[in-house]
């Protein structure tokens, strides 16, 4: 066999694995495929160099991390509204405009990546995801290679070419400042699928339908909304379901929601009726289910968001 045509067989299964790396990195889904993309085009052009020197896998990390870092060179950290400011409990307030100079936290599908346990999905939350844009990157690379990878401190050190003192000593730091600024939200139990299923459908139909009351009983009452990129959001079950009620809500067979799940967590995409008629891409809502209810909302509102999710623009 080629070689080439060796490597595309014995690296296709890292794929999903790698997204999610370069997606904890850099807190975008578009940059992660990218970034994985240019990583294979690098492990396919080196592999006769190869030689089966190191395991392809941790080699193929090394490739990525170091894209990764890269890429992250002056590059502000990705945020969502609520790590700017204080919410609204007002839902007549004036929006803010489009955060044109925010770099903003995008969702991962979860088809994306390899989902298999607990830990790799709790690894890619939103509220992980954010808080790991609060490291400066190296620390992150470490965390992410010897707490979620399972490297060991030699294998990070090599990857990184440093010392297994200095990733040690980075992962201390690392860890304590991700427990400084990770929110409690994501010791919530994590619905089963069932659950999940049944929470979905509830959502769905209090949209489809513009039904406050139903929508209502499914938050919690310290609910936050959030629509990136609108920097403005709302806490609290009273504002949130007034904003939308005034404000979000359209007429029933307007909008259709259809299921789907993003960093580990159940989500929504929104098709909203458009002014020719058509059902087009409008938004996509990732759900943090809480100990009474939903906790928290973030609506993307970037339609372009849909073809990560591998989803039509109309329906």
């Amino acid at each position: 066999m080629p070689v080439q045509e060796d490597f595309i067989e014995q690296a296709a299964p890292f794929r999903g694995e790698l997204i999610a790396h370069c997606y904890r990195m850099l807190g975008s889904a578009h940059d992660a495929e990218d970034l994985v993309q240019e990583t294979y085009l690098r492990g396919w052009r080196g592999y006769s160099e190869f030689e089966g020197r190191a395991a392809l896998r941790t080699w193929l990390y090394r490739i990525a991390t170091t894209a990764c870092l890269r890429a992250l060179e002056n590059r502000a950290r990705r945020v969502l509204p609520a790590g700017l400011g204080a919410g609204s409990e007002d839902p007549d307030v004036e929006l803010d405009g489009p955060g044109g100079h925010y770099q903003w936290l995008e969702p991962l599908p979860d088809l994306k990546t390899p989902e298999n346990t607990v830990g790799v999905r709790q690894s890619v939350r939103l509220a992980i995801a954010t808080a790991l844009q609060e490291l400066p990157a190296r620390q992150r690379a470490v965390l992410i290679l010897r707490d979620v990878v399972q490297f060991s401190a030699a294998e990070v050190a090599e990857l990184l070419d440093t010392t297994p003192a200095s990733v040690n000593s980075a992962l201390q730091r690392a860890r304590a400042r991700l427990a400084e600024v990770a929110p409690s939200e994501d010791d919530a139990g994590e619905p089963d699928d069932a659950e999940r299923r049944q929470l979905l459908d509830r959502y769905c139909a209090a949209f489809e339908n513009a039904d406050l009351a139903a929508l209502t009983e499914l938050l919690q009452t310290d609910i936050r909304l959030e629509m990136p990129p609108l920097s403005t959001w709302f806490t609290g079950r009273d504002a949130v379901t007034r904003f939308l009620a005034r404000r979000a809500f359209a007429e029933a067979g307007d909008v259709v929601l259809v299921h789907t799940s993003a960093n580990g967590q159940p989500a929504v995409a929104e098709y909203r009726r458009a002014a020719d008629g058509v059902l087009r891409a409008h938004s996509i809502h990732v759900l943090t289910p809480g100990a009474t209810g939903i906790a928290r909302m973030v609506v993307f509102l970037d339609p372009a968001l849909f073809a990560v999710f591998d989803l039509p623009p109309t329906r």
